[in-house]
């Protein structure tokens, strides 16, 4: 990467942190692009290089925040990843994003606040920057390393990331109904039972 490349990535890098520290703060509704700008030690005509309005660079701290998070889980299963079913695969995944969150609030609050599933479904499958990881290749390859078939795939990822958001957030930030340590148990019960609903018996 040449020395032009390196600047580029450096200001949209100081542009995402500036963006991401006022969101978290400040409020997405109350930041201006000003607020941003000025916080990154640019011009105003440079953010529109790399965003299109406060809206892209939201939808791109989302997704560059959750891939740091699929990331950091799918790294830290390390030589247990290939000996792992599918279910646990997932769950272990699930269950260090929680922890993550759990570790981090103020990260949690702004993914939930601003969290769509068109949102997080681009996310998944539009890594924002090259480190980036496509959580999509990653879901896939453990379906079809799994000793049997699934109907409906991106319905049950849809419904288990609908399942853990909701919950999660209330048990780690209000601990309701209980606090996230006595969630999960219950939680992860509910996750083995929709991914059971949606496996193809054999011969089926």
């Amino acid at each position: 990467m040449g020395k032009v490349d390196i600047n580029k990535k450096l200001k949209e890098s100081t542009l995402l942190k500036a963006a991401f520290d006022f969101f978290t703060t400040k409020g997405f509704s109350k930041t201006s692009i000003t607020d941003i700008v000025n916080q990154a030690g640019v011009a105003k005509g440079t953010f529109y290089l790399y965003f299109k309005d406060k809206y892209d660079i939201r939808n791109k701290l989302i997704s560059h925040k959750s891939s740091q998070l699929f990331r950091t889980a799918v790294d830290e299963l390390g030589a247990h990843y290939d000996e792992l079913e599918f279910e646990d695969k997932l769950i272990k995944i699930i269950d260090n994003i929680i922890n993550q969150l759990n570790a981090n609030q103020s990260l949690l609050t702004f993914i939930s606040k601003n969290l769509s599933w068109g949102i997080f479904k681009n996310a998944l499958t539009t890594p924002a920057s090259d480190g980036d990881i496509n959580f999509t290749d990653v879901y896939y390859g453990m379906l079809s390393e799994a000793p049997y078939q699934f109907k409906d795939p991106e319905i049950m990822l849809f419904m288990i990331i609908e399942l853990v958001s909701s919950t999660c957030y209330s048990a780690i930030l209000y601990e309701d109904p209980c606090p996230i340590g006595e969630l999960k148990p219950h939680l992860y019960e509910s996750i083995r039972l929709i991914i059971s609903r949606h496996k193809i018996e054999s011969g089926k």
